[in-house]
């Protein structure tokens, strides 16, 4: 008779993940955060493999496999004889979903949050004008069922969060070209990172829905113009979400200083 094995429970995680994946992953992030916390500056030296391993007890190869997934990542960078550093800002890859999770688990610099409002004021109005010329039946099915999502769970659940970012990514693909759709990982982390960030600030007392509707009927009309200004209005007052004194400034040092999503709308 075969003998039953006995069943241990383990947390959560990805199905099909390994517990060295497991470990490398927790590796990552905990390094990832020390880096764009700022607590390992730009051209830090890493530890030697065999050292930082036996220091955090995992093995050399899990240890390893979280210094490819950093510098895959942008963040760090290894030369022969000089060793494994860390990278700078500009080098690092900003809208990678896990590096904004890490940007965003404290408190983001001042930079980041005006940077990536920026991001979408000078992307997607652009990208819902497009969208309102190629979009198909496909693509506004896809949109109008996450809005209905987004007003069933409202963004305060994760389901809710969800839809906004599906919303967001039809619309990406209605624009039909494959250079934008490239971006949507990115887009879509930050308007998810933004607005929990913004939570963590303050309940959300505004339905955004409404917003994200006058967005869809104007491309649902093939009106580009005004696809374009709702998807405009509908970032400024994301902005005017955030508590007065936490809302992005532009930035002295630029020409920020003519970022329009700063003006309610």
């Amino acid at each position: 008779m075969a003998m039953r094995r006995k069943i241990v429970p383990t947390p959560a995680r990805p199905i099909g993940a390994s517990a060295r994946l497991r470990v490398h992953g927790l590796i990552a992030r905990d390094i990832g955060l020390s880096i764009v916390s700022g607590r390992f500056l730009p051209g830090h030296l890493m530890d030697g493999e065999v050292e930082a391993s036996s220091r955090r007890h995992v093995s050399r190869t899990a240890y390893r496999e979280a210094m490819r997934i950093l510098s895959a990542k942008g963040l760090l960078q290894s030369r022969p004889r000089t060793g494994t550093r860390v990278s700078s800002i500009s080098q690092w890859h900003l809208l990678d979903p896990d590096v904004l999770e890490w940007l965003f688990s404290g408190t983001p610099r001042q930079e980041v949050i005006h940077g990536l409002f920026e991001l979408r004021t000078m992307v997607e109005p652009a990208a819902a004008a497009l969208a309102a010329a190629r979009r198909n039946r496909v693509h506004l099915a896809e949109m109008r069922r996450a809005l209905d999502e987004m007003a069933r769970h409202t963004l305060h659940k994760p389901e809710g969060r969800k839809a906004d970012q599906d919303f967001h990514a039809a619309l990406l693909a209605a624009t039909a070209n494959p250079f934008v759709i490239s971006l949507t990982n990115g887009v879509t982390g930050a308007v998810n990172a933004l607005t929990e960030y913004k939570m963590r600030l303050a309940k959300i007392e505004r339905d955004a829905v409404p917003d994200h509707v006058r967005v869809f009927d104007a491309i649902a009309a093939k009106d580009a113009e005004a696809a374009r200004e709702a998807m405009l209005k509908l970032i400024r007052l994301a902005v005017l979400d955030m508590p007065a004194k936490e809302r992005p400034r532009p930035l002295r040092s630029s020409m920020a200083s003519n970022a329009t999503y700063f003006l309610p709308g």
